[in-house]
This record gives structure tokens, C-alpha cells and sequence, in this order.
């Protein structure tokens, strides 16, 4: 453990004299090196890392303290006693591609899932053999656990000659035939090939989708109890479940984000007495649809829509979550990010929560599914008692994806070349050292569209580009592409040479899983034109 120490306070001591070197402070930062690294070399520290859904950049009254009115007293408190990081982003304004470059520190668009999210009954999107967040955990001796929604493709095994009794269905379904039954019992009934415990993994439990069939849950590789009727017709649309399909009898929606609070506390009680560090990675199900709201939490919000209710109730919940790591003495050596997936979903309620006060965006443009930031500048906050200063700022550049190569440098871990090729370590930026970690990042709307930063500026390259400086206009209202084409062609240029590299990090060059879309997209008169 010793060696373990003293090789992450050397890596970090060595970062650190680089981002001094570039503001020219070294020697005032040089002194404070050894103290600094060596209180970000601990004995491995438990991780809780906590993926909201659809939560956006301005539904944290903290990060919105003038145009927010949904009250988030659990998690306003987490960023009081840990960092708060203003200019954070996902990897997609929409839900599985995001998850995809969180896990593994790679973007999504390297894959075969350049636009929208994996589809219903979809086969894994994360390689077998990729490093993920959990396998990296688990070669360092940790126990590891995934809580929540997967959302992340995996093997049901359904035949050809099944498939038709698998189709996404509406409110009134067709009848449950005895084909159908059997074909549901023998697909349920064995184990699930592919899923969260092959991709790094010891433990899971959740809705793979909760508002997808089978609304059921999952517990390790087995489906509990065996879905054999429909959700009833008024549980289907009206933002709950999106479409009909096998469903437990009695399925509760609103029962879910329950269930996960209860074996997250679980696992936290029964990992935070034994010597084994853990990492759970819990992704919630809320504020997502299905909106549905339980009890204690149904119009609490006083805004009239069951969104703002369920961010309470999210709020709540994470609360609960982090009260388990005081009582059972873990949360000294724990260290916990929370992060949403995407932006604020605009279809459940925007214009009607802006019309009261409440703007889920803040001062972004857009919402999920957007180039714009509103649809994935996200919340980032992070504690860790000792090693991040309680109610710090940090603004500099940061992306989803560099969860991956800031727990190898925590871990002391080499990461291999052809994994996490796209992850920076944010370690240095935890101990508050001025400078970049990252000079640019790659964000995406839902249909593919990408995003380009480099530094303060931002391209989207759409059909007519779009430049902006969030230095002086975060709320992308002034496109200065037609002002300055230069930077418009820098920008392109920087963002085909990501994808060619196979890489944003240094090291050898890498190959995408498949073709890159490159975007605009050629129309067929652009085609016919040459």
C-alpha cells in the first residue's frame, strides 16, 4: 500500500508542476507539492457514484439559486461539503450513449450507436472485452454493485420465431395466448446472457428500462418472478410507461426508485464493515419517466406537474443514500459523484415550469436531445472528505468520460492503450490546481449532430454551423460562424482529427468500433453534385 501511495502522489506531484508551469506560479506552487499529493494517496477509498436521469443543469437550487424553485436540500448540502464543477458534460443529450462513455471513458460515437439510445431488446453496446469502471474496480480488489437502470443493451435470447411476441405494444394489447405465454416463460425463465454482471459488475439489481418492458426486476442474471400479463391500460403513456409489454402482475411504477434506495443502503450496510473497498454505481431511474410520484412527495413541489414532485423525491433519496455512509461509518473513505445523464427532458414540462419560475436549464440553451448545453452540460459534484475542500468551485472543462482514468490514477492503475481513450484524470482539479485537465471534448444531440469545444469556444456542426464563445455568451445566442470561418475550419479540423486518432488521449492510435457518421449529412442533391 505503501508503493500504492507514494506512485500517486509522484503522478500527481508530476501533473501538478505541469499546470503550474503553464501559469508560470510554479514556485509558489512547488512548495505546497508534497503536502498536496500525498493528501490525495489514501488507502483505497470507497467510490458511490450516482447517476441521476434526466436531471438538469439548473434543477440543482445550487447551481440556480435565482431561477430555481424546486427545493434540493439533500444534494445542495453534497456540494456544500465537496466540489461543485460548473462546466461538466455528458457524452449525448440523451440517455444510454452517455452511460456507454461514463463506464468505459470512451465516446459513444466510436460504437455502432452514433444516434439515439439502444433500442428494446437490443444486444450489449459495451464490448465484452472493454474496460469498464467496475472491471478496473474489481482488478483492485473492490466489490462492486450496479443499482438501478442499465439501459446499456443485453442478451435476452429471443428466437426468431419469438420475436413477434416481444413487439412494443400500446395501451390495449393483444390478447395473452398460450404461444405467447410460453414463449415469455421460456425467455424470463433462464438466465440473462450479457448484462450488467458480465461488464465488470459483481452484483446487480433494477429495471434494465423502467418505462420498457419487462417491468419487472432484475437481480444478478435473473428475472424475479416471471412477467405473464400486461400493465394496465392506464399505466401506458401520459408520461409513464411508454408502451405495453410483459409486466409482473400488480407492477407498481412508482415502487421502483424505492426499491433502489433500499439496496443501495443495503449494499453500503453490508460492504461498510468488511475490509474489501466497494464502488457502487447507482443509476436512478428519476426524473425520468415514468412520473409517477409516491405519496409522501405527490404535489410537494407546488409547481402542478409530477416532475417537479419526483425531483424532490430523487433529492430525497440520495439523502437517504448518503445518511447510510454516516451511520455505518464509511463516509470519511468514500469518495461520491453525482451526475446526471443529459439534460432536463423539455417534453414532461419545461414551458410550463419556466411560465412559474423554475428554468431546469438555467441560463443554457436547450434541452436533452440539444447540441446545446442544456442538453449536456450536466450537474457534476464530488466529495471526498480530505481530499476535496468542502464548498469549492470548479470551472474548468470536464467530461463523463474522464471517471475512468481519474479512478486509475486514483488506484495507482496503468490504464492499457486501447481502453478509456477518451478520459482524462480530474485529480489534479480536486486538490483546486489552476489549469486544464482537458483542452476539448466532444458532446452530441440525440440525433447524432456532434459538438466540438476547444477551450471557451464551441462548434456545432450542423447543416449551417454554429460557432459561439461561452465566455461571454454560455447562452448560445450570438453564432459567430459566419464572423469568424477560420475558427469555424480549426475547429472542423480538430474534430476529424478525434476521430481519425481513435483517440483524444496521447498514446498509440486506435480504431472506431465502426465508420464515424461525419456530419453535416450529405443530401442527395449534395450526393449528385459531387
Amino acid at each position: 500500500m505503501m508503493h500504492l501511495e507514494l506512485s500517486l502522489a509522484g503522478m500527481v506531484m508530476r501533473r501538478m508542476a505541469i499546470a503550474c508551469a503553464r501559469l508560470g506560479v510554479a514556485g509558489m506552487w512547488l512548495a505546497s507539492l508534497p503536502a498536496v499529493a500525498a493528501s490525495l494517496a489514501p488507502a483505497r477509498p470507497n467510490i458511490v457514484m450516482i447517476l441521476a436521469d434526466d436531471l438538469g443543469y439548473g434543477d440543482l437550487h445550487c447551481y440556480n439559486p435565482d431561477r430555481g424553485k424546486i427545493p434540493t436540500p439533500h444534494l445542495d448540502r453534497l456540494a456544500a461539503s465537496g466540489m461543485r464543477f460548473t462546466d461538466a458534460h455528458s457524452s449525448s443529450a440523451c440517455c444510454s450513449p452517455s452511460r456507454y462513455a461514463l463506464l468505459t471513458g470512451r465516446y459513444h460515437w466510436r460504437t455502432r450507436l452514433q444516434a439515439g439510445i439502444c433500442e428494446l431488446w437490443e444486444r450489449p453496446l459495451i464490448a465484452r472485452e472493454r474496460l469498464t469502471i467496475g472491471k478496473l474496480a474489481q482488478q483492485h480488489g473492490y466489490r462492486t454493485a450496479c443499482i438501478g437502470k442499465w439501459h446499456l443493451g443485453e442478451d435476452w435470447g429471443i428466437a426468431d420465431d419469438q420475436a413477434r411476441f416481444f413487439r412494443r405494444e400500446g395501451s390495449e394489447p393483444p390478447p395473452l395466448t398460450p404461444e405467447r405465454l410460453s414463449a415469455w416463460r421460456a425467455v424470463f425463465g433462464r438466465p440473462l446472457r450479457d448484462g450488467p454482471t458480465t461488464r465488470g459488475f459483481d452484483e446487480y439489481f433494477g429495471t434494465i428500462v423502467p418505462n420498457w418492458p419487462p417491468y419487472a426486476f432484475v437481480e444478478g442474471d435473473r428475472v424475479q418472478g416471471l412477467p405473464s400479463t400486461y400493465l394496465p391500460a392506464d399505466l401506458v403513456g401520459h408520461h409513464l410507461a411508454s408502451f405495453n409489454g410483459p409486466a409482473l402482475p400488480g407492477w407498481q411504477l412508482a415502487g421502483v426508485l424505492p426499491a433502489l434506495r433500499d439496496r443501495a443502503i443495503d449494499f453500503i450496510r453490508r460492504q461498510a464493515q468488511p475490509q474489501q473497498p466497494f464502488l457502487l454505481y447507482l443509476p436512478l431511474t428519476t426524473p425520468h419517466t415514468p412520473l409517477a410520484v409516491n405519496p409522501p412527495w405527490s404535489g410537494r413541489s407546488g409547481l402542478g406537474l409530477p416532475v417537479a414532485d419526483l425531483i424532490m423525491e430523487t433529492d430525497d433519496v440520495v439523502g437517504q443514500v448518503l445518511a447510510a455512509l454516516d451511520e455505518h461509518g464509511a463516509s470519511e473513505n468514500t469518495l461520491v459523484l453525482f451526475t446526471s445523464d443529459n439534460g432536463f427532458a423539455a417534453y414532461v414540462g419545461a414551458a410550463q415550469l419556466e411560465a412559474q419560475g423554475h428554468y431546469p436549464s438555467g441560463p443554457l440553451r436547450g434541452y436533452k436531445r440539444d447540441a446545446y448545453e442544456g442538453g449536456h452540460r450536466v450537474p457534476f459534484v464530488v466529495r471526498w472528505p480530505g481530499h476535496v475542500a468542502p464548498g469549492s468551485i470548479c470551472d474548468q472543462l470536464v467530461h463523463q468520460a474522464d471517471w475512468m482514468a481519474t479512478l486509475a490514477e486514483i488506484l495507482g492503475a496503468k490504464l492499457p492503450d486501447d481502453a478509456a481513450e477518451d478520459s482524462f484524470s480530474m485529480l489534479p482539479l480536486f486538490a483546486a490546481v489552476r489549469g486544464a485537465v482537458r483542452e476539448h471534448a466532444v458532446s452530441c444531440a440525440s440525433d447524432g449532430t456532434m459538438s466540438v469545444r476547444q477551450g471557451t469556444w464551441k462548434l456545432i456542426q450542423a447543416s449551417e454551423p454554429e460557432l459561439y464563445d461561452l465566455a461571454t455568451d454560455l447562452g448560445e445566442q450570438h453564432n459567430l460562424a459566419a464572423a469568424q470561418p477560420e475558427r469555424v475550419v480549426e475547429l472542423q479540423a480538430l474534430l476529424e482529427g478525434l476521430i481519425l486518432q481513435g483517440r483524444s488521449t496521447p498514446g498509440p492510435r486506435q480504431t472506431n468500433d465502426v465508420e464515424v457518421r461525419r456530419f453535416p449529412r450529405q443530401t442527395a442533391k449534395n450526393k449528385k453534385s459531387g
